[in-house]
C-alpha cells in the first residue's frame, strides 16, 4: 500500500492503494492528488502523504466503502447499511448507492424505517421513499411507538401523516404527534407548538367523536400543540354535521381509523 487512512473515534488504520482509489472515485481522486496545505510551491505535482484522518467515519464503514472500490460488491448489515449510503452519496458512488438501496429495502424493519425514510428524503432517493412510505402504511401502529419515528424531521413526519393508508386510528395518531413534539421541543430547544406545526396540520381532528375532542383540548391546554382554530375547525364539522371550511383531506378516515357516527355525516359519498 502507498496510503494510509485513519478512521473514526478508534483510529483505526486502513490501508490502501493510491491508483486504486483515484481511479475508482473522483472524490478520493482529488483528496489524494492535491498539493499539501501551506507548500510554498503551489504548482507541485507531488501528492500529500497523509496519513488523512477520517474522524466522522465509522471504520466498519469506511471499510465498506473500501471493499466496494476494490470489489465492485459490498458487505453489508443493518448496523451500517444506512451510514454506508450517506458515504455513497458523499463520494459520489452511484453503483455503490444502489446496492445500498437493495439492502435496505431487502431488509426493511419496524426499527429502522423511519431512520432510512428520513435517509431516502435527505439523498434524494425516490423508490427507497415510496418503499419505505408503503412499509410505514402496512405496520403503523407498530411504528409510531419506535425511537425512530420520535426523531423524524417535522418535514418527514408531515409527509407521512398525508397518507390516506396508515393503519392506526387518529387518536393514537395525534398521541404519537404530542410525543414527537416534545422530544423535537427538547432537542432543538425550541417551544412545542413551533416544531410542530407543520405535522399538526395533517392531523384529521374532524374525524374524532365530541368526548375525544373534549380530552383533547384538555391535553391541548398543557403544550398548546394544536392551535385552538384547528380545534375550532373540527367542533363546527360536528355542529354543521359536514366538513364544512375544513380541507377535504382532513375529513377523510384513513385505513386504519376506527368507525365513529359522525363519519357519515363527513364522507357522505362512502358507502
Amino acid at each position: 500500500s502507498d496510503v494510509m487512512f485513519v478512521v473514526g473515534r478508534e483510529q483505526q488504520k486502513v490501508f490502501a492503494h493510491r491508483c486504486v482509489l483515484a481511479c475508482r472515485c473522483q472524490a478520493f481522486r482529488g483528496m489524494l492528488g492535491q498539493v499539501p496545505a501551506g507548500s510554498q510551491d503551489s504548482s507541485s505535482s507531488v501528492p500529500p502523504q497523509g496519513p488523512f484522518v477520517l474522524g466522522n467515519v465509522q471504520p466498519e464503514v469506511f471499510l465498506a466503502v473500501i471493499e466496494f472500490l476494490y470489489t465492485n460488491s459490498v458487505t453489508l448489515n443493518s448496523h451500517i447499511a444506512l451510514e454506508v449510503l450517506t458515504s455513497s452519496v458523499e463520494y459520489g458512488l452511484q453503483d455503490l448507492c444502489k446496492l445500498c438501496v437493495k439492502f435496505i429495502k431487502d431488509t426493511l424493519s419496524v426499527e429502522q424505517v423511519c431512520e432510512a425514510l428520513q435517509a431516502a428524503v435527505t439523498y434524494g432517493q425516490a423508490d427507497l421513499q415510496q418503499h419505505c412510505l408503503a412499509f410505514i402504511e402496512g405496520c403503523t401502529a407498530a411504528v409510531v411507538r419506535t425511537q425512530g419515528f420520535r426523531e423524524l424531521s417535522d418535514v418527514v413526519l408531515a409527509r407521512v401523516l398525508r397518507s390516506d393508508r396508515l393503519a392506526v386510528d387518529e387518536l393514537e395518531l395525534v398521541q404519537a404527534v404530542r410525543e414527537w413534539a416534545h422530544v423535537s421541543s427538547a432537542v432543538l430547544e425550541r417551544p412545542v407548538p413551533e416544531v410542530a406545526a407543520l405535522p399538526v396540520r395533517e392531523l384529521r381532528l374532524p374525524l374524532l367523536a365530541p368526548s375525544e375532542l373534549v380530552t383533547l383540548e384538555s391535553y391541548n391546554q398543557q403544550d398548546l400543540l394544536i392551535p385552538v382554530e384547528n380545534i375550532a375547525a373540527a367542533w363546527r364539522a360536528h355542529a354543521l354535521r359536514k366538513g364544512s371550511g375544513v380541507p377535504s383531506r382532513l375529513c377523510r378516515p384513513r385505513r386504519g381509523t376506527r368507525p365513529r357516527d359522525h363519519h357519515r355525516h363527513l364522507e357522505p359519498h362512502a358507502k
